[in-house]
């Protein structure tokens, strides 16, 4: 066998094997999907959507399945984590592309991945030895309300600290792919560093940067163990943000193992989990295409 004919049958079967991986995740994408849909078919069939989607009650042993204050919970915690996230994560990344240099720029980067790695319990127990008392003893009587410490503000602070090493690493990563170039051109014209970094990496480097904050905005909508710990796990819909409350990640945890055996409330929670399943999906979706569409639009030259 020759070495052309060699490296041929290896290409083949490369490209064979990508195929194959690639159809078996589609795959499994489709088989989760599945899934959960048919296993929500008994909650569907017995409530209407808007009912599950728009009615506050949630009382499973009189049949009730209102998703409603889950679902303000889900968007509370995420605005707020967003809110302060998305600030941090852009100058800290600015920062460590554009300012940093040498053992500062490896160490401040190494900290991010191992932030990004830490898992999601591990936080939960963050937020109850250190969020909580903060917010308890602090914030809220800084802010003048009442708290027990568990609350919706609570749980934004911890999913804040848990999508921060997402949208950090993309951003960064986004800012050394632009090239020298254009640093250098901007410094030649009188710009000052500040005022490159502000005004023309940020501009260029926006498709990156939106991705990474659409796939943080997917992590703060499903995040569930480390917001079921700091929450404090009550299903009404708060009139506060120090308020307790409920996500529907933390619904799920909270409630599946001990209504297992209860079949349409095991598919009430099942659909849940499909909601969230679409809801990520479009996340990942809309970073992809956002990040396609701006590459080809949003010209930095």
């Amino acid at each position: 066998m020759t070495t052309l004919t060699r490296r041929v049958i290896i290409d083949n079967s490369a490209k064979a094997a990508i195929q194959v991986i690639t159809w078996a995740a589609i795959a499994l994408f489709v088989a989760i999907l599945l899934t959960l849909a048919g296993k929500s078919l008994p909650v569907l069939g017995e409530h209407s959507l808007a009912d599950l989607l728009f009615s506050g009650t949630w009382d499973p042993e009189a049949g009730s399945f209102g998703f409603l204050p889950a679902i303000v919970g889900t968007l509370l915690v995420m605005l707020v984590s967003m809110t302060l996230a998305v600030p941090v994560a852009i100058l800290a990344s600015l920062y460590i592309a554009e300012y940093a240099r040498g053992k500062v720029q490896t160490w401040l980067s190494a900290a991010v991945d191992m932030l990004a790695a830490i898992p999601s319990v591990i936080f939960g127990l963050f937020g109850l030895l250190l969020v909580v008392p903060f917010v308890d003893d602090f914030l809220a009587p800084l802010l003048g309300a009442e708290t027990t410490g568990l609350g919706i503000m609570t749980a934004g602070l911890v999913v804040a600290t848990m999508t921060l090493p997402i949208i950090i690493s993309m951003s960064v990563e986004s800012l050394r792919a632009l090239p020298d170039s254009l640093r250098e051109s901007a410094l030649s014209l009188g710009e000052t560093r500040s005022g490159v970094a502000t005004n023309i990496l940020l501009r260029a480097a926006g498709p990156g940067i939106i991705s990474a904050v659409l796939l943080g905005l997917g992590r703060a909508f499903e995040a569930s163990i480390a917001v079921a710990m700091v929450i404090g796990g009550k299903n009404v819909i708060p009139s506060s943000l120090f308020d307790a409350g409920q996500t529907l990640p933390s619904l799920i945890v909270n409630t599946f193992g001990e209504l297992m055996s209860l079949p349409i409330t095991q598919s009430a929670l099942i659909f849940a989990a499909l909601v969230l399943f679409l809801v990520v999906t479009f996340f990942n979706i809309m970073a992809t295409l956002v990040r396609g569409h701006f590459e080809k639009h949003w010209k930095y030259q």
